[in-house]
């Protein structure tokens, strides 16, 4: 037996198992929940003090995620943050942001880093030219290419997200017995479902409807609510985002936009009929399931609309003042409960 390659590769798992790795993940929702597979590994199968950065107002997003080790927050912006991080003496920094506040922090720190690749170049191509030269691959994969240096693979299992029992019982008896779930919002107008639309769902589902959504949806809620009636529980605006997630937790489906919620949903493996209207699925953020749960996801679009996709982003009213991606959505023959 050759003893020196046996140390050499006991002191390299051992290199391995003690890496202390920062991720950089400051926003939003559905990013933040798409970075938790890779999170999973490096503790799981790298053996890996995880930490994470994240922008206070999405702390909760991670704050009961048991992978995690430590979180720092910052409201808006991160000098403050890095007299800390310089003490905590990271092997690497892990960007799944790739802005530049984490490349202003990664060159303060100092330590070996690795990024994601943001696709810019062709998600702008799509966008403005029309021209597909996307991979074809989920984000999730494209944040485990970052991380190849920690030796970890995606397992299969999805997306994680951890509420507490107390968030669960806070909820428990606003709720029917078996509901639907409709995000009623979106970051912007051009990603939101129209109200005509969840109406439409509403009455044609047996089951009654719990409208979820922030405090700037509310409006729009309450005329979904008013014209579904007793079908209707409207808990919009009314509740912290992890009690949104254990209401959607419970739920036989939830019909929603590209949301944050819509990685939720996935994450707690719930039915997810998702809606698209100015972003694509081909951007690689569509609802992530574990293998062989992929057909719990039901994609809603308009396919060859010849001014789809008008932004990689959104806004606040459709550019060519027909919203036809939303609004050319056939619902009526929408299949409620499998």
């Amino acid at each position: 037996m050759d003893y020196g390659i046996c140390n050499r590769l006991f002191f390299y798992f051992l290199t391995i198992m003690t890496m202390k790795i920062l991720v950089l993940r400051f926003s939003s929702i559905g990013d933040i929940v798409l970075t938790t597979p890779v999170v999973r590994a490096l503790k799981q199968q790298a053996g890996a003090e995880v930490h994470f950065v994240v922008k206070k107002q999405f702390r909760q997003v991670v704050e009961n995620n048991p992978f995690i080790d430590k979180i720092f927050d910052f409201e808006k912006d991160i000098p403050e943050l890095i007299p800390l991080l310089k003490k905590e003496g990271y092997d690497h920094i892990l960007d799944l942001h790739k802005n530049i506040r984490t490349a202003r922090l990664k060159s303060a720190l100092g330590v070996n880093s690795h990024s994601f690749n943001k696709l810019n170049i062709e998600k702008w191509l799509l966008v403005n030219l029309k021209i597909n030269a996307l991979p074809g691959v989920h984000i999730v994969d494209r944040y485990f290419a970052a991380a190849a240096f920690a030796g970890v693979k995606y397992d299969g299992r999805g997306l994680d997200y951890f509420i507490t029992g107390q968030d669960r019982e806070a909820v428990e008896q606003l709720l029917p017995e078996e509901y639907n779930v409709f995000v009623t919002g979106g970051a912007h107008f051009t990603k939101q479902i129209p109200s005509g639309h969840l109406i439409t769902i509403g009455n044609n589902s047996r089951l009654p409807v719990v409208l979820l959504g922030g405090s700037d949806d509310v409006g729009k809620a309450a005329a979904i609510a008013d014209a579904l009636g007793d079908k209707a529980v409207n808990l919009t605006g009314k509740l912290s985002l992890n009690r949104s997630a254990a209401v959607i937790e419970k739920a036989a489906a939830v019909f929603t936009a590209d949301t944050g919620l819509m990685h939720i949903a996935a994450a707690f493996r719930r039915r997810v009929v998702s809606f698209w209207g100015n972003t694509v699925p081909q951007f690689g953020m569509y609802p992530f399931f574990p293998d062989g749960m992929e057909n719990l996801s039901e994609i809603m679009e308009v396919k060859n609309l010849r001014c789809r996709p008008c932004s990689k982003i959104g806004y606040d009213k459709c550019p060519k003042k027909h919203f036809r991606c939303m609004m050319d959505i056939e619902v009526n023959n929408l299949a409620m409960e499998q």
